[in-house]
């Protein structure tokens, strides 16, 4: 899978505020989720869009199984 690679930096502008497109990372990959009812707003729980989920997950009441849903559109350089 050769996907586009997105500094923090600019994955940071896509928190549905800075930019309309609402993305997360997570393990490395960036997942869109503008598309997303749960992520309105680019806010999803206490979670916010543009930033690396990983860390995050052990606190979520779902498991890792729900990024499945979504389709990579790159990776974190």
């Amino acid at each position: 899978m050769d996907l586009p690679g997105y500094t923090k930096q600019q994955l940071a502008l896509r928190n549905g505020q800075d930019k309309p497109q609402i993305w997360v990372a997570y393990k490395g990959l960036i997942y869109d989720m503008t598309d997303s009812r749960l992520w309105r707003n680019g806010k999803h729980y206490e979670h916010w869009a543009g930033q690396d989920l990983t860390d995050e997950l052990p606190d979520a009441p779902h498991t890792e199984a729900v990024f499945e849903k979504f389709v990579p559109i790159g990776r974190v350089i």
